[in-house]
């Protein structure tokens, strides 16, 4: 490891020299100018004292102290002392890494915390220059891994981004498709179009990455969002009001880190600095442990259920049952196409939130799953993450009048609960079901008027939702399969597979948003943020047949080939012809060739 130096300046700055960045920290303490190694490359100005908002008060920053230098560790640490007007004592830790300067912002009191916003200053110093402060930058674009409208694959850096554990389709709130997705921005002052192409991150300026990190259980924040200003950023954690502050806190760390060829070696480089800290699980080499029929090819019904809803005038949930599902079985086998996994998508049961199947639309599922064992097929349970139909209301996250909003996993009777279910659909004196794919955790709970059980809020609270989850599938079925969506580095020992989600919203306005391009980046951060795992490829809902035959001809190169439709499109209603079979079994017999080559791992 080349150490990184560090040394106090004449006028009491402290300047920091490392084969990859230098840094002068300000005599004053406020402000931090952090380049990289080249030559050129204009700095990023940090503001370095932090704010962290209380529910009853701001954090305002009345004074600070010269910084401190510690060369006495393994690394040089600064410390940047202030005094606040909502915390008894407040302060900056800079640990100069060889990676790049790691900050978190300390802070001593009582209260509880609505926000924090790392890198900006909210100054009452008297004089010129007060309120909020944000660092300063000159980079162009940005590349967030949280997929958002599906055209764009990178933006300006001077637009917002959002990652965390809830959204939906309604305007900006469109980062759901990943919840959580690392918590890692890249950045470069090369301008790039929106549609830019991953070769053409490798044609400028290395990339710098804003990496953020802890322990999962302390990433107590629904949210984090970069916030864009006129030539300036910080960052955001909503923390709602659910963190209590009884002494001494500290945030979660913030690494810039520059020098990256592309935003994906940054989420390599981001899951590696959370593992050498212990704050992500080391990832397995692929396919280790994995049982073979993990990777063969899936069939699930959703998107044969939305064709199905397009011509009959029915909602699609009412249209999983046992007699659709044979018929689509049925249908696809006589074209040549036995899938090996068989996805029984919503609404399989009577309550969302109870295990008992619709006995009209699924009569005998325990039976119709033993005979799909029986033809060597395995079955996987939608679920939806989290809902309370079904479940008592004090098991639930509450508004202030005691409506029920969620499932509150802190409870110990949901949490009993939840596990209760998953033996019912999974062990061999229950449904004996195969799996879980888990939908809908961006529904995770938001808001400073919730109650709950418990100290967990936001990505800690869905990480212990999950694993609830998926210990309790384990115990049920030990070769069970759980699904999520959640690349999250963090969530690796909560997960098996990482699907892809939906390739397009139905409410988009450009029904041509490109799919091979957005999914191929979707992909791709889930094999740097989670290498190991495997990966399934997702198929609605595709915005028409070109695309629809685009994407399958090349999802092998991605992950599980997945099938979500039998006969037609949903969208469009074109039908699937024996073109489109024909090359649906050429992917699955190359998928399973290769699967073979590799010992049945993915």
């Amino acid at each position: 490891m080349n150490r990184p130096t560090a040394k106090q300046s004449a006028e009491g700055g402290i300047e920091v020299e490392a084969p990859a960045w230098r840094m002068t920290v300000a005599a004053d303490g406020m402000s931090g100018l952090l380049r990289d190694a080249g030559q050129g490359s204009h700095p990023v100005d940090l503001h370095l004292p932090g704010v962290l908002d209380r529910t009853d008060r701001t954090d305002e920053t009345l004074a600070v102290d010269p910084p401190v230098l510690d060369t006495r560790g393994e690394l040089p640490v600064i410390t940047v002392r202030r005094r606040s007007s909502a915390w008894t004592g407040a302060l900056t830790r800079i640990e100069c890494t060889p990676e790049g300067p790691q900050l978190s912002f300390e802070v001593t009191g009582q209260g509880a915390l609505s926000q924090v916003l790392p890198l900006a200053v909210r100054a009452a110093l008297g004089g010129r220059g007060g309120g909020l402060r944000p660092s300063g930058h000159a980079w162009q674009t940005l590349f967030t891994p949280n997929p958002g409208p599906p055209r764009r694959l990178s933006r300006g850096a001077g637009e917002s981004a959002v990652i965390g554990v809830h959204g939906d389709a309604r305007p900006g709130r469109g980062h759901w498709f990943f919840t959580p997705a690392p918590l890692c921005l890249a950045l470069t002052e090369d301008p790039l179009s929106d549609d830019a192409a991953p070769d053409e991150y490798l044609a400028g300026r290395p990339w710098w990455t804003l990496s953020v990190g802890a322990p999962v259980a302390e990433l107590t924040f629904t949210e984090m969002a970069y916030v864009p200003s006129d030539g300036g950023f910080h960052l955001r954690f909503a923390y709602e009001g659910h963190t209590r502050v009884d002494g001494v806190h500290r945030s979660p760390a913030v690494l810039l880190a520059p020098g990256h060829r592309d935003p994906y070696a940054g989420l390599s480089a981001h899951r590696r600095w959370l593992e050498t800290r212990g704050w992500a699980s080391v990832p397995r080499a692929a396919g280790a442990g994995q049982p073979a029929w993990w990777t063969e090819p899936m069939f699930c019904g959703w998107g044969a259920q939305m064709a199905r809803a397009r011509d009959t005038g029915r909602p699609a949930p009412s249209l999983s049952s046992r007699a659709e599902y044979d018929t689509h079985l049925a249908h696809l086998e006589a074209h040549g196409l036995v899938p090996g996994t068989v996805v029984i998508d919503d609404s399989w049961q009577r309550h969302y939130g109870r295990w008992q199947p619709d006995e009209e639309r699924w009569p005998g599922l325990a039976d119709w799953i033993a005979e799909r064992h029986a033809r060597g097929q395995r079955v996987l349970l939608w679920w939806k993450a989290w809902s309370t139909d079904g479940v008592p209301d004090e098991f639930c996250v509450r508004t202030a009048e005691g409506r029920p909003v969620t499932i509150d996993p802190g409870h110990p009777g949901a949490r009993a609960l939840l596990a209760e279910n998953i033996r019912h659909m999974l062990s061999s004196d229950g449904l004996d079901a195969d799996g879980l794919k888990i939908d809908f955790t961006a529904d995770t709970p938001t808001g400073e008027g919730l109650r709950s059980h418990g100290e967990a809020w936001g990505i800690a609270l869905l990480h212990q939702h999950l694993g609830v989850i998926h210990r309790a599938a384990k115990a049920a079925k030990a070769d069970a399969l759980v699904v999520t969506h959640t690349p999250h580095p963090a969530f690796a020992d909560v997960t098996d597979m990482i699907r892809l989600n939906d390739m397009l919203r139905l409410d988009d306005p450009d029904p041509y948003a490109p799919v091979v391009p957005q999914m191929r980046l979707r992909a791709a951060v889930a094999a740097a943020a989670c290498p190991g795992l495997p990966v399934d490829t997702d198929d609605w809902c595709a915005p028409d047949r070109e695309q629809w035959r685009a994407y399958t001809a090349m999802k092998d190169q991605l992950g599980v080939p997945a099938l979500y439709v039998a006969t037609h499109l949903d969208r469009t209603g074109e039908p699937l012809e024996e073109f489109d079979y024909a090359s649906l079994r050429r992917l699955w017999s190359r998928w399973r060739e290769r699967a073979g080559e590799r010992g049945g791992g993915a």
